[in-house]
């Protein structure tokens, strides 16, 4: 029964930018989307914040009066508007891949012009755009780099693939967002991260093969990877910058199992079977939004609104000197009929209708 099942071949890609250098962060990885698709990936998946880098390094004192500030600028400019010239360029290296390409990448808000998101972009094979998922809550130092995203971005794309999503580092410790996926039926989740700075080895591990067997679905693991050879040597934080983004990258199975990897301490790109039917057999005990879940005893909201700064409220209709006479006339009717009628209590109601209008 395993030829009823769509099989494919997917890539996480383990590599360092070219640091705070968007223009070749982006040759560089429509380069390494062509390469995956020549080794037969039709899924590629690229680290957290690759382009043009993640914030490795920490501000000193008060960020805004700093050498800080500076940096912040420097990844501000090198950023990237959705839609714009730079995704065309990225869309264009999918379409030519014949693969979906998910895209780890620094955004900048086309409407403020004055903010960052950690964002990931989800491209189809065709190159079109499926959509974007914004970081919710950055962590730690990143808060003074990025804003937070919105419920809006927690969505599953339907390709010719599977559904796919994804989620961003710490995202993997939050336990809503994971279910939210889960309930839209996710079923390859792409899991990037910007390496393991901190000791996160042992978290990223358990977190993705956690989230594959809570889910039954594939987790794609793209892990940042940097050097200090990476950093030029004028970049003032360089010598306070922690560089254990050693990789992890893998392919982890509906039951928790690791079909690829993970592969440390070295640039890379980790190939991985993804027999869709394993999430038959997976499901089969745990399906967490279906035969295994409770939802008369516990359920979820999402608010997928857009978070907006400006809200317009249209002004109040007036009713033409027709319309207004038509209405008062059919309310003093009804106030008539109430009154000959045994309806005391809406009387009042009516009574009080007739004094607004």
């Amino acid at each position: 029964m395993t030829g009823d099942y769509g099989t494919f071949k997917a890539a996480a890609i383990q590599a360092a930018p070219v640091f705070l250098n968007k223009k070749a962060t982006m040759d560089k990885a429509c380069s390494l989307i062509g390469e995956a698709s020549r080794n037969g990936a039709q899924l590629i998946v690229f680290p957290e914040a690759y382009i043009p880098t993640y914030p490795y390094w920490y501000p000193e004192g008060h960020a805004l009066w700093g050498r800080w500030v500076y940096s912040w600028r420097d990844l501000l400019r090198n950023s990237i508007e959705i839609p714009s010239q730079d995704t065309e360029v990225l869309c264009q290296a999918a379409a030519k891949a014949g693969a979906c390409v998910v895209m780890g990448l620094n955004e900048r808000d086309s409407l403020s012009q004055g903010t960052i998101y950690n964002t990931m972009l989800f491209i189809d094979m065709d190159g079109s755009i499926l959509g974007s998922h914004r970081k919710l809550m950055p962590t730690s130092h990143e808060r003074v780099f990025w804003g937070r995203g919105d419920g809006s971005g927690l969505n599953v794309f339907q390709t010719h693939l599977g559904r796919i999503s994804g989620l961003i580092c710490a995202e993997h410790f939050m336990v809503l967002p994971k279910y939210a996926l889960f309930a839209q039926g996710e079923q390859i989740h792409c899991s990037v991260w910007p390496g393991a700075p901190g000791g996160l080895k042992p978290s990223i591990d358990a977190a993705c093969r956690c989230l594959a067997l809570e889910g039954g679905v594939f987790v794609i693991i793209s892990n940042g990877y940097i050097t200090e050879k990476d950093i030029p040597d004028d970049f003032p934080y360089k010598k306070n910058m922690e560089f254990t983004a050693f990789g992890g990258s893998g392919i982890v199975g509906p039951r928790g199992n690791y079909v690829a990897g993970p592969v440390y301490d070295q640039e890379t790109i980790v190939y991985g079977e993804i027999d869709m039917g394993e999430i038959d057999l997976a499901k089969c005990a745990l399906d967490m939004v279906g035969h295994y879940a409770r939802p008369d005893v516990l359920s979820l909201n999402l608010n997928k609104e857009p978070l907006t700064h400006l809200k317009l409220t249209a002004a109040r209709a007036t009713a033409p000197p027709a319309e207004s006479h038509d209405l008062k006339k059919a309310v003093q009717d009804l106030v008539v009929q109430i009154r000959e009628h045994p309806y005391p209590e809406l009387l009042s109601a009516a009574e009080g209708l007739l004094e607004h209008i």
